[in-house]
Formats: C-alpha cells, structure tokens, sequence
C-alpha cells in the first residue's frame, strides 16, 4: 500500500526540510511524502491523491491567497476521512482555536518538532496498516 502525507506551505525550503527529516523513512518507503506550495495546488494534490493512500495533511496556516484556515474546510469536505494538522509560526490561542473548530484534528508551532511529529506519523501509519 503506498501511504501518502501532503505537506502545503508556501516556503520553498519546507520541502527539503521535510525531506531531511524524513529521509530514512521515505527511502524505507514506509510513506510518500506530497508538497504543495499554495491552498490550491493543494486542493489538486488532494483531488489527484487515486495512485496512494492520503493518510494525512500537514498545513501551513499562514499563506497568501487563500490561507490555511480557508483551505480546511475545503480540504475535510473533500477528503472527511483525511486528518488535518495546521502548522503555523504564531501559535495564538485564537487561531488555535479556529484551527480546531474548522475541523483540524491537531495544531504545531514552528520551529516543528519532528521527533514529536515522527511518533504521530508513525501511529497514523500504523493505524492503517
């Protein structure tokens, strides 16, 4: 089964960091990794999504053009069975908040912690194994 996680942020260097951290993972093939650099490439990637298993959406909050926030309800109505974790460099407790009411199932602050991200990526992987 090719399990895959989509990684939306406008930053260019997200991807190589993402890459770097998971490096041993993605080359064992435990899962893909998917990057999308705008709202709606994403929406795209999550539409295209027929060759693997989208097991899960990393998203930046912060992103011009339609942001995070407006792309998660978008994101959970097309794919409900995908969850949603929205990353964001201003953790304030009411875009926290908005995060979670808009259907976000988890909320990490930058800097990420990948160790802590690792272990919820690997219990995802595991939970459809």
């Amino acid at each position: 089964m090719n399990l895959l996680i989509l990684v939306v942020d406008d930053e260019a260097d997200v991807e190589m960091l993402f890459r770097q951290h998971f490096r041993k993972e993605l080359r064992a093939g435990e899962f893909a990794m998917g990057f999308a650099h705008s709202a709606d490439e994403a929406l795209q990637a999550i539409s295209d999504a027929t060759d693997a298993r989208l097991i899960l959406i990393l998203s930046d909050i912060n992103m011009p053009g339609m942001s995070g926030l407006d792309l998660l309800p978008k994101a959970r109505k097309a794919r409900p069975d995908v969850p949603v974790i929205m990353i964001t460099a201003y953790g304030d407790v009411e875009t926290k908040r908005r995060a979670l009411e808009g259907g976000a199932e988890g909320f990490l602050s930058k800097p990420i912690d990948f160790a802590a991200l690792r272990e919820e990526i690997r219990d995802r992987v595991q939970k459809v194994a």
